[in-house]
């Protein structure tokens, strides 16, 4: 990326010249265009495969075995921290409440009795009828009863949380992932499948790998002391959805991985973006584009170079006119991003004129002589306008198709479409 030359296409097309062929004369001259290049600034994009991922993914899992009896909730619907999810159907632990506040009365009892042998002996003692032992094993027996009480107590909170973990609640704020285990299923702590993730969705992150080698050269043209010092100073990023469009709001990169993953030889980052109406899922791909101002750098159209042994060259005109091939440093453009001369964009506008009134069909014989594999000068209109857009990569395999005789080109050159177009 710290290139001194960019590359852009600009569809610059070589001319025929006008020159004069006399018999036994010097061939014919051709001309060429000539395009003067000045210093720029440009700003490159560069785009990475990413996947993206809620805030928190927290995986739901029953702490209980039992059966699910209700889900209160549906796959994909959003819920609140503390929100009811699910409820596991487990007798047992109703029976270790009801078993728990029994052992209570019965520890409450002891200690009652306890007490009025307590206090039956403690005026004895203090006549001097019976001896201060005796007092003293009644008092050891109230505080063994006190403590039995107390250990029925815990025993009746252990069991009642034990039933709470019956009912299963969201922990944050997100959406439900899907629900494997469906109403009647028997679950258990140690499953394998959770009964649901929540997906916290927020902000989510966005994480992408960078090459070795793209990671020295980002860390080598960023200003800053440390790693963290560098991402502050990187421009906000986009996200490329699976479907090619770009999402309305910008990421920042907060994170890297300062280790290289030595089977992949890269290092993963984590860029953030906010998620305010939830339209970003866990676990959905894209990309993350990252923007590269350049300053001073020579715009050249990419046909006006060529390659030769893996160099790019480009032909320059010194002061004696003449053009000398000199060989280039470039700066890779991102795929599929094309620019067009005012030239090309009005031929392409010329055929996206047709307003498919199909004059040009009910006129042309070749249409009525073949009509079972010739579609018309409308389809071939329309064909041509791949054909002719500088914007296409694949103008060849296009072209193979269209000129194929059992495909689209079946015409004769009549041109009766031609005289009939109302669109001229």
């Amino acid at each position: 990326m710290l290139a001194l030359l960019s590359i852009a296409a600009c569809g610059s097309k070589k001319k025929d010249g006008a020159g004069k062929d006399g018999k036994g004369g010097p061939p014919p001259i051709k001309e060429y265009p000539v395009l003067v290049v000045r210093p720029d600034s440009v700003t490159l994009y560069q785009d990475f495969p990413a996947t993206v991922q809620g805030q928190q993914n927290v995986e739901i899992r029953p702490k209980v075995d039992g059966y699910v009896e209700a889900i209160y909730v549906d796959e994909g619907a959003s819920v609140k921290k503390g929100q009811r999810l699910f409820h596991i159907s487990a007798p047992q632990y109703e029976q270790d409440v009801r078993t728990a506040r029994a052992g209570i009365l019965t520890a409450e009892a002891d200690v009652n009795t306890a007490r009025m042998g307590v206090n039956k002996v403690a005026p004895l003692v203090a006549r001097g009828i019976i001896s201060k032992y005796e007092l003293e094993g009644a008092q050891y027996t109230l505080e063994a009863k006190l403590a039995a009480l107390a250990q029925a107590k815990a025993t009746l909170a252990n069991a009642l949380t034990n039933l709470g973990y019956t009912d299963i609640v969201s922990p944050v704020n997100g959406v439900m992932g899907s629900i494997p285990n469906k109403i009647g299923s028997l679950v258990s702590s140690t499953s394998t499948d959770p009964l649901t993730t929540i997906s916290s969705v927020n902000n989510v992150y966005a994480y992408f790998s960078l090459s070795e080698k793209a990671l020295l050269s980002f860390i080598r043209r960023r200003a800053g002391n440390t790693l963290q010092d560098k991402l502050a100073k990187v421009p906000d990023v986009r996200l490329v959805l699976a479907d090619g469009t770009v999402y309305k709001h910008s990421g920042r990169v907060e994170t890297a991985i300062g280790q290289i993953n030595t089977e992949t030889g890269a290092s993963s980052f984590r860029a953030t973006f906010p998620n305010p109406q939830g339209f970003l899922r866990s676990g959905s791909s894209g990309s993350v584009r990252t923007f590269q101002p350049q300053d001073n750098v020579l715009i050249v159209p990419q046909s006006a170079t060529y390659e030769l042994q893996g160099k790019r060259f480009v032909y320059v005109v010194g002061k004696d006119t003449a053009a000398h091939a000199v060989a280039i440093t470039t700066t890779p453009t991102p795929d599929k991003e094309w620019t067009q001369s005012p030239k090309e964009r009005e031929k392409l506008d010329g055929l996206y004129e047709c307003i498919l009134c199909a004059c040009c069909s009910t006129s042309c014989p070749s249409y009525w002589w073949n009509g079972d594999k010739y579609l018309g000068p409308a389809a071939l209109l329309h064909a041509y306008r791949w054909l002719i857009d500088s914007r296409d990569e694949a103008t060849g395999d296009r072209l193979d198709g269209v000129e194929d005789p059992f495909k689209l080109y079946r015409c004769h050159t009549i041109m009766n479409c031609a005289q009939v177009c109302p669109k001229g």
